[in-house]
């Protein structure tokens, strides 16, 4: 996997606000597009900000209403625009029934398959290169983050050890550096562990969706390139945050810095930060001293290759 770039499309709490839209977050991984979370009004929102509408799959972290609703919308589009082939929606239970519902309002069928499968916390979903694994947090009802967690990539390939072994330059290069062994000229086979380098980790992205600070989020996110965590009120919110079990700028940073993370990102933030949200970003910090930003509608991150 090469490219691992990620838009925000709404970064609210709960409602739409003149700077904000509600939940959603557009992944960019290799050649696949993914969409966690598709609150209402994300199709325009991806229009906005250039991700296109190829979307291989929809996770959704759970099913309150800024979460889901722009499901409905988003798939008339899509089949207005001449889509054939299968999109499948992940989230939690009740997704099956909250989802057939969305799918067949307003429309006798859709002109493409859309399937959804149901998702517990610690199942994978396998893709090209990596995968995508359900976390189970702490929210008002059953509720999701994710982790996606790329494969680990090959080493790097020695070409002047290969040109040593009498391997010549060409396609036998390249048999080697995809894991395959070449035979040379006098039958001396050349294996791909005497010219690669060892395996380098693959990136870690996490995305906490709604939820109090918990042990799992903690466990999933160690050592993770980029954690996005929810920060939807500030330290004189906290009796709120307790009561409708979200999480505070504060209490966020507590877990980067608890797991370790190498880059914090905050997100679904109250109305009440919707102009200034940097006194969540003060507290935050406090407790976190990596890089942190606070996220905005149009934000955008690249996840560089780790070395």
């Amino acid at each position: 996997m090469s490219i691992l770039r990620l838009t925000f499309l709404g970064t609210s709490a709960a409602m739409p606000t003149l700077h904000r839209n509600v939940s959603g977050l557009a992944v960019k991984a290799d050649s696949d597009l993914l969409l966690f979370d598709c609150g209402e009004g994300s199709q325009r929102q991806m229009i906005r900000f250039g991700t296109g509408f190829s979307v291989d799959a929809v996770f959704f972290t759970h099913f309150h209403a800024d979460h889901y609703l722009g499901i409905i919308g988003f798939l008339r589009t899509l089949g207005m625009g001449g889509r054939e082939q299968p999109l499948t929606l992940y989230g939690p239970p009740p997704a099956k029934k909250i989802l057939d519902a969305a799918i067949h309002l307003g429309v006798d069928r859709l002109a493409f398959p859309v399937n959804v499968e149901e998702l517990r916390g610690g199942e994978v979903i396998r893709r090209k290169g990596y995968g995508v694994r359900a976390v189970r947090v702490d929210h008002r009802v059953n509720a999701l983050g994710f982790a996606l967690e790329e494969d680990l990539r090959p080493g790097r390939f020695d070409p002047e050890v290969a040109k040593k072994l009498g391997v010549a330059p060409g396609p036998d290069f390249g048999k080697l550096q995809k894991g395959q062994s070449v035979k040379l000229a006098d039958g001396t086979e050349v294996k791909p562990e005497q010219v690669m380098g060892s395996a380098r980790p693959g990136r870690k992205v996490v995305i906490s969706g709604d939820t109090r600070p918990c042990a799992a989020m903690v466990e999933a996110s160690r050592g993770a390139d980029l954690l996005i965590h929810e920060a939807t009120f500030s330290d004189d919110e906290q009796e709120r945050a307790v009561e409708t079990r979200h999480s505070t700028a504060r209490e966020a940073g507590k877990v980067a810095a608890e797991a370790k993370v190498k880059r914090l990102v905050l997100t679904h933030l109250s109305s009440r930060h919707d102009v200034d949200p940097r006194p969540l970003g003060e507290q935050a910090k406090q407790e976190f001293s990596g890089p942190l930003d606070i996220a905005y509608d149009g934000f955008s991150v690249e996840v560089a290759l780790r070395e």
